[in-house]
């Protein structure tokens, strides 16, 4: 096995490689604009790292968010050209549940929430690091105060807003580390892991105007 994982679901542009072991080379890069430009010298970098070219790779992990649609089509693009190209099976996992594996809770539950912006996150409560009890979805901090009181949290959303996270802390995005390391974990139980297709969880920001007029000639 060898598992190539990549997210772009958050400010990070995070890539790494699982041979069914362990991970032997990552790279992580948090710049929210530039996803497209970082991710393809991201693989290339990790794959350099560990001294093996694209074709040994037996499988893509990439996260599948939520997170603005923008960012996280480049990383889901990207996996499904890379498993089209290759003939390999292209896996998805949330990226919340990569944050929640990532995060040094050893006993929940917990709450992992990411930025989504217009005062907003997206969010996930945990029973522990493998197990989600619900979401994810998208709401404002103070919508959502009384169901997350208490709750330690993790995630650059949890650390936005302390009067609703007051117990947040790091890890604050997501890492390609801990997806490979999920998935492989759940790969080898024998688990099936989910379609790599977008949790936008919201339309995008670019809308069809209203009242819009045809200026094509009849």
């Amino acid at each position: 096995m060898l598992l190539l994982a990549l997210d772009t679901a958050t400010p990070a542009v995070t890539v790494a490689l699982h041979d069914g072991t362990d991970v032997i080379a990552s790279s992580s890069q948090v710049d929210a604009r530039r996803h497209g430009e970082l991710l393809l010298p991201a693989v290339d970098r990790v794959l350099a790292e560990a001294g093996l070219k694209l074709d040994a790779v037996t499988g893509i992990v990439v996260g599948i968010g939520p997170g603005p649609y923008t960012g996280l089509r480049v990383g889901l693009m990207t996996a499904d050209t890379f498993g089209l190209a290759l003939g390999v099976p292209v896996y998805g996992v949330c990226t919340l549940d990569g944050l929640a594996y990532a995060a040094d809770i050893e006993k929940g539950p917990f709450v992992v929430a990411t930025d989504a912006r217009r005062k907003e996150v997206y969010w996930a409560t945990y029973a522990d690091s493998r197990t989600r009890l619900t979401g994810p979805a998208v709401d404002r901090p103070a919508d959502i105060a009384e169901q997350v009181a208490g709750l330690p949290a993790v995630g650059a959303g949890a650390l936005l807003y302390p009067d609703t996270f007051p117990s947040a802390h790091e890890p604050e995005h997501v890492s390609a580390a801990a997806l490979a390391r999920l998935a492989a974990e759940r790969l080898a139980a024998g688990e099936e892991l989910p379609a790599p297709r977008p949790l936008y969880l919201r339309r995008p920001d670019a809308q069809v105007p209203k009242n819009y007029k045809v200026v094509t000639p009849k």
